[in-house]
C-alpha cells in the first residue's frame, strides 16, 4: 500500500521559513517524479514544485521560484520542500504527490498518489 506522509507544517510569521518533509513507502520511489501542491481555502489545488526521478530536474511555480527549494533523498525515500521568505499568500494545505510518468508534469491530475496534507499558516 502506497503511503505519503507529510510533516513539518505549522505557523510562521511573514518573512520566515518552514521545511516540509514527505516520507514515501510502498512504491518504487527512485523511479517516481515527486511533487508538492497546495490548496488554500476556497481555491483550487495548485502546483508548487516538482522534482524528476531521472536527472533530478526541478520545476517551480512562478509564485515560489527563488523562495522554495524541492529536493529528494532516494535512499531515505523522502522528498523535501524548503520554503523561505514566506508571505500570507503561501498559507495553504501542502500536499506531497508521486507520479510514475517518464515526463514531469505540473498538473495535479497527472499524479498517482497523494498524502493527506499538512497545514502551513503564515501570519502577517
Amino acid at each position: 500500500q502506497v503511503q505519503l506522509v507529510e510533516s513539518g507544517g505549522g505557523l510562521v510569521q511573514a518573512g520566515g521559513s518552514l521545511s516540509l518533509s514527505c516520507a514515501a513507502s510502498g512504491l518504487t520511489f527512485s523511479t517516481c517524479n515527486m511533487g508538492w501542491f497546495r490548496q488554500a481555502p476556497g481555491k483550487e489545488r495548485e502546483f508548487v514544485a516538482a522534482i524528476r526521478w531521472v536527472g533530478m530536474n526541478t520545476y517551480y511555480a512562478d509564485s515560489v521560484k527563488g523562495r522554495f527549494t524541492i529536493s529528494r533523498d532516494n535512499a531515505k525515500t523522502m522528498v523535501y520542500l524548503q520554503m523561505n521568505s514566506l508571505t500570507p499568500a503561501d498559507t495553504a494545505v501542502y500536499y506531497c504527490a508521486a507520479d510514475r510518468s517518464w515526463a514531469l508534469y505540473t498538473t495535479h491530475g497527472s499524479y498517482d498518489y497523494w498524502g493527506q496534507g499538512t497545514q502551513d499558516t503564515v501570519s502577517s
